[in-house]
């Protein structure tokens, strides 16, 4: 055998230069139990085969301070969702560019997480002594664990590792470096196409968003009387839509022609503006709209 170089896709030496791979490792106690039995109470009555069916029982019923906790665990995935790319499984690429607000939003995260964690908590034993009189008959003291115990089934993290770049150097034979080499560049183009679809779903979206909010639309007033009035116009939007363009003319793998065009476009449009203006002149909202309806045509929306 001879010694042979993997070769990798330029694709992923660009990868791994201008990204990072994180995941947000985030666990709660749901709370829930399945009572074989109640289960048995109820197959029994309906004269149905044990295994039939099985009862789970919510220990909390709907506490609000747990049901927030699970909440915000989904705002935090769907917060990791929006902020990265597809990778593999948990694991997000994140571009460079966008490190340093990850890290401060993560921290705001976290913080938030673990201020409603120890809310529910801290009222955790009379939210089990509640529970006593909302189970009835169903309540049983053993299905709840200790404060300390209970403690380390919440937590939240933030795992951060380089991209691989997989520059193979080993002893293998030819046919085994052709065959790993294909992969990894149909690998490595399938990603690359994934990231560049959602950036653009992500400027479209964003993009909807702003013509949808300059429109006007006629209500009726308790009257009964018709009137027209302005959408409803967020800041939150208008600075998303900056955090895009900025990201995009840092963060394009592949220089893409449309996605360059689409967010120079709209960074166009953007410049100066404010959700103020916006607010305060229908004039100012028409040209927005119709402007960004152009860009908006180009991805046949």
């Amino acid at each position: 055998m001879e010694t042979n170089l993997l070769t990798k896709p330029q694709h992923i030496t660009s990868l791994a230069s201008s990204c990072v791979l994180v995941s947000v490792e985030s666990h709660v106690w749901n709370a829930t139990v399945t009572s074989r039995e109640i289960s048995d109470e109820v197959t029994a009555a309906k004269k149905a085969d044990r295994d039939s069916g099985k009862f789970m029982k919510n220990l909390l019923a709907k506490n609000h301070e747990h049901k927030a906790v699970l909440n915000y665990r989904q705002t935090i995935y769907n917060w990791v969702q929006r902020a990265t790319y597809d990778w593999a499984g948990s694991q997000r690429l994140l571009p460079v560019i966008n490190l340093a607000r990850f890290h401060k939003e993560y921290a705001e995260h976290e913080a938030k997480f673990n201020e409603l964690v120890d809310d529910f908590l801290n009222k955790y034993p009379s939210i089990v002594a509640n529970m006593a009189f909302v189970q009835g008959d169903m309540f049983d003291r053993s299905e709840y664990p200790d404060v300390s115990e209970l403690r380390r089934k919440f937590s939240v993290n933030l795992v951060q590792s380089e991209v691989p770049t997989g520059d193979f150097r080993c002893e293998i034979a030819q046919e085994l470096v052709d065959d790993m080499a294909k992969h990894y560049n149909r690998q490595a183009k399938r990603m690359v196409e994934d990231i560049l679809s959602k950036q653009s779903e992500q400027l479209v979206e964003v993009m909807k968003s702003i013509s949808y909010c300059c429109e006007t639309e006629v209500v009726q007033g308790d009257n009964g009387e018709l009137k027209v009035r302005r959408r409803k116009l967020y800041d939150s939007t208008l600075e998303r839509a900056k955090e895009l363009c900025e990201t995009f003319r840092k963060f394009n793998l592949t220089d893409d022609s449309k996605l360059e065009d689409a967010r120079a476009s709209l960074e166009k449009v953007l410049s100066g503006l404010s959700v103020e203006e916006l607010r305060n002149s229908d004039t100012k909202r028409v040209v927005v709209k119709e402007e960004i309806d152009d860009i908006l045509s180009k991805f046949g929306v």
